[in-house]
């Protein structure tokens, strides 16, 4: 069934498509994170400001420098050692969508640690963004059946798989990392 999902929910990505996948957070909306289409379609999904920021999905470490012009080295470290899903902020994206990054060129990657998300990245070859299946202003869905139904109708596939788990996840940790390697917790 895993592979069924990722091919179905790979097929929509690749159409500049919006998917709500479960992640090793809460239930997400994504999309391709090169795709500024898709990326304004989460928007108006979500009912949010264009000038809002997002966190991008990669697969692996390895993929950082794709997207970021300065990987300070305690970045790799700060991966490795996480023991909870962990964002890092990073100053100077690139190749992304240009709507999902933040107005002063930073960006927030989470390497995920979850078997469905990272096989779809892996296939996909490019990042996918990581926003909560909510609307704007409204509260962050634990499960899945809390997630509203104007969303549900909204996207373009809904992953069939952990609809029905109970575990109760928090979002992850964001850490804003200097180009020297400094860093400050935004949330823990």
């Amino acid at each position: 069934m895993l592979k069924e999902e990722i091919t179905r929910a790979l097929a929509v990505l690749n159409k500049g498509g919006v998917i709500l996948y479960p992640t090793d957070t809460v239930w997400g909306l994504g999309c391709d994170a090169t795709n500024e289409d898709a990326v304004a379609k989460i928007n108006a999904i979500k009912g949010r400001a264009a000038d809002k920021s997002f966190i991008v999905l990669l697969a692996s470490d390895n993929q950082l420098q794709s997207y970021v012009t300065e990987i300070p080295d305690v970045a790799y470290e700060l991966i490795e050692y996480a023991e909870n899903p962990l964002t890092i902020i990073f100053q100077g994206a690139k190749n992304l969508a240009k709507n999902a990054i933040n107005i002063d060129g930073s960006i927030g990657i989470r390497v995920v640690k979850h078997d469905f998300c990272e096989a779809l990245i892996q296939r996909l070859r490019r990042p996918i963004i990581s926003t909560s299946a909510n609307l704007s202003g409204q509260p962050t869905p634990s499960f899945f059946d809390e997630i509203s139904q104007d969303i549900l109708d909204a996207v373009d596939y809904v992953v069939g798989i952990d609809q029905e788990l109970r575990l109760v996840k928090k979002p992850s940790t964001i850490v804003k990392l200097g180009p020297t390697g400094q860093f400050e917790f935004i949330r823990k």
